[in-house]
């Protein structure tokens, strides 16, 4: 059996691992989130929600996928031969796909903003003309689906160079250009007249925001802004050699995802708040509208705008890279494909599927983020506490680490972590969604 390729540092699992969770979870849907869900309050459920369930959750799956060597079904068939855990495996492969069309599709109209914004054809000299803008655009039927293939297109020459020289090297470029970006935009946004009231509806809470609804929202945010369901995390970990500690890593990586998200929820909101914009506006209409004429009526608007663009390009294909190597790298394992034809199957699914949800990307989300992630994270967790068993879980958690993980940590993993996972699903499908 061929020697499977890990990453060459601790730099490079770094950047990956935060490559594929941030991304337009963080970029764009976690502002929006913010403002639909009260500021404030919604915050602290979601830096909870990170802290007691996505991080553990996150580490765990890194786990799994070191110690398999292999993606979810190879784990599966691993950890718990003569099953039929492995089925899980098939099922939670499906997941990527389903984001993919996502990203391909919000990437793509990134791709046509960032374009336009280079080439100053942006009109942008009221709301109701940027409005009509991107509807034009998106309702073009050639238009979007140029945008989002050559979106998938970038991403499918990324993973088709491989672990080292196509995913690390990527992350390693893109990951510290984007946060210098955005540092560079949530300075400028801050700094703007007016934006204190946007920072005072982030920063001080209102607790009777919180509510149920508050609650799933923020749980299923934070489970997709770490992307857990189940593959990837699981797949980027069969990339990791011995030698590292995986809960170091995915805390780091952890504390970078939120970051993202609060240094661009720092862009985006206060920047609201300088014209009186809804502060609680949410979905397409906020990045793709609102917030462009907002940069466009702003001193040297259209340059920020720009680099606005370029940083949720690269944010988006961190994380498409991801999703398309689970898949890809189940299709080689087990159907014994060429990577080129693998990426070339993915590839084509990615666009048809982004073809169909078009115009429906908000809802699309709000159903992958509420049921489909706190699922696939919770069956992982289930495998992974209840079903390896005590004596490989501390084994596994305490390799590359200089001190052995500690006897508390299986009993509040197996009976806090886990159950509140599936909690968070059941509580989704009780509310109803929360679209």
């Amino acid at each position: 059996m061929q020697k499977r390729e890990n990453f060459g540092s601790r730099f490079a699992v770094i950047m990956a691992m935060a490559g594929s969770a941030i991304g337009l979870g963080n970029i764009w849907r976690f502002p929006y989130m913010v403002g639909e869900g009260g500021g404030a309050a919604f915050i602290i459920i979601y830096l909870i929600s990170t802290l007691i369930l996505s991080m553990p959750i996150f580490f765990s799956e890194s786990i799994i996928g070191r110690c398999a060597q292999s993606g979810t079904i190879g784990a599966m068939e691993q950890l718990a031969p003569g099953s039929k855990w492995k089925w899980l495996g098939y099922v939670t492969i499906i997941s990527p796909l389903i984001l993919v069309s996502y990203y391909s599709v919000v990437g793509g109209w990134s791709f046509e903003f960032m374009l336009k914004a280079f080439a100053l054809d942006f009109n942008g000299s009221s709301p109701e003309g940027v409005k009509q803008m991107f509807g034009n655009f998106i309702s073009r039927d050639w238009a979007p689906l140029i945008c989002h293939t050559i979106f998938i297109g970038l991403t499918c020459l990324i993973v088709l160079a491989g672990v080292r020289k196509g995913i690390e090297a990527f992350s390693k470029l893109t990951m510290p250009v984007l946060f210098i970006l955005i540092v560079l935009i949530m300075f400028y946004s801050v700094s703007l007249p007016g934006s204190a009231e946007g920072l005072q509806y982030m920063l001080k809470p209102d607790f009777s925001k919180i509510d149920g609804r508050c609650i799933t929202s923020a749980m299923g945010q934070s489970f997709f802004s770490l992307s857990l369901a189940g593959n990837g995390t699981i797949i980027y970990g069969s990339y990791l050699s011995d030698k590292e500690d995986t809960v170091s890593s995915a805390v780091t990586v952890a504390v970078f995802d939120t970051c993202a998200a609060m240094l661009a929820a720092l862009v985006i909101i206060p920047a609201m708040a300088t014209t009186g914009a809804i502060l609680s506006e949410s979905g397409p209409g906020l990045m793709f509208i609102s917030l462009p004429y907002l940069f466009k009526s702003m001193p040297g608007g259209s340059i920020v705008m720009a680099v606005f663009f370029v940083a949720v390009l690269f944010a988006g294909l961190t994380s498409l890279v991801n999703l398309f190597e689970a898949p890809i790298a189940a299709l080689q394992d087990h159907m014994h494909l060429s990577r080129l034809k693998a990426v070339a199957i993915v590839g084509g699914i990615g666009v048809v599927v982004a073809v169909c949800i078009q115009g429906i990307v908000s809802p699309w989300m709000d159903f992958v983020s509420i049921y489909v992630c706190p699922l696939g994270a919770a069956l992982a967790g289930i495998m992974f506490a209840w079903v390896w068993g005590r004596q490989a879980v501390e084994d596994a958690v305490s390799v590359g680490r200089k001190t052995r993980i500690g006897e508390w940590y299986y009993p509040l993993y197996k009976y806090l972590f886990c159950v509140l996972t599936a909690a968070v699903f059941i509580l989704g499908a009780v509310n109803g969604g929360i679209g």
